[in-house]
């Protein structure tokens, strides 16, 4: 059993648990990942590591409730425990010093961002941080990221916080001005926003990561849930990844199947009586 130190919830149905794990708090590095499961016969869901204390023997989670195997996660009060945690699962994040550095997160790709953020910064990097999401509130870890970005721009879809639109707009003013382009792109968030920004980046020739987290199913490489083609290869972004070079990845086969999966969560949802998250 792993105790429930802290739970806070900083966006709708979006909670930040503070578990005591410390075997993996020790290991754990960042980007990578944790199966999670609450208790016997329940789903078992990936979840990245988004922070961790070695000598207080804790890890931090951040979780998006969109499923009943999440919600009975978030729902678990401090005091409480959760059956399983295992890991850490996935390679590391190729960290370097690259110089400046991008790091651009939409909605609760935040939570993945911050561990790279920071670890980007604590190498030397000069980090600028791009972070969007449908509106204010779904903008989260906006001072945590701030403690480690030389910049920090907001984005939201209602213009209720910074810019209105896309974080894709942003990141293409910094990329037309020479004096402000990065050597390094790191993106997480909806897939569209990942294509989105390894298009603008690919005519640069910037080094482009992208995190394949919200694909990832089963987490071992067994279910072939989170398959993907990266240059023309198969890869399993549970094993292989989660983070891969954002040029090579098959973006139109990615959506085509995400798609598949999303309508079949949304059938369940509505079998259970719940509004679908995926589709109207």
């Amino acid at each position: 059993m792993f105790d429930v130190i802290s739970n806070e919830m900083l966006a709708e149905e979006v909670h930040r648990l503070v578990v005591r794990a410390p075997r993996i708090a020790a290991a754990r590095q960042p980007g990578q990942f944790v199966i999670v499961r609450h208790e016997e016969g329940d789903e078992r869901i990936p979840l990245t590591i988004a922070d961790a204390d070695a000598r207080a023997g804790t890890i931090t989670m951040i979780i998006q409730a969109v499923g009943q195997g999440t919600r009975d996660i978030v729902a678990t009060s401090p005091g409480g425990a959760i059956l399983d945690v295992a890991g850490p699962l996935g390679r590391p994040t190729e960290i370097a010093n690259y110089g400046n550095v991008v790091c651009v997160g939409g909605g609760v790709g935040a939570a993945v961002l911050f561990p790279l953020a920071k670890a980007l910064a604590q190498a030397g990097n000069r980090v600028t941080t791009l972070l969007g999401g449908r509106g204010e509130p779904q903008v989260i870890l906006r001072d945590e990221l701030a403690a480690f970005s030389e910049e920090v721009f907001f984005t939201t879809e209602d213009g209720s916080l910074g810019v209105r639109g896309f974080v894709t707009a942003v990141l293409g003013e910094i990329l037309a001005d020479e004096s402000r382009r990065p050597q390094a792109v790191y993106a997480v968030g909806p897939v569209p926003m990942m294509s989105a920004v390894s298009e603008l980046t690919r005519p640069y020739g910037i080094r482009t990561t992208v995190s394949l987290n919200p694909i990832m199913v089963d987490g071992t490489g067994m279910c072939g849930g989170c398959r993907v083609t990266i240059g023309g290869e198969i890869k399993f972004a549970c094993v292989d990844g989660p983070e891969f070079d954002g040029h090579l990845v098959d973006f139109r086969e990615l959506a085509s199947r995400q798609r598949t999966y999303e309508e079949a969560a949304c059938r369940q949802d509505r079998r259970g009586g719940r509004p679908c998250p995926h589709m109207s």
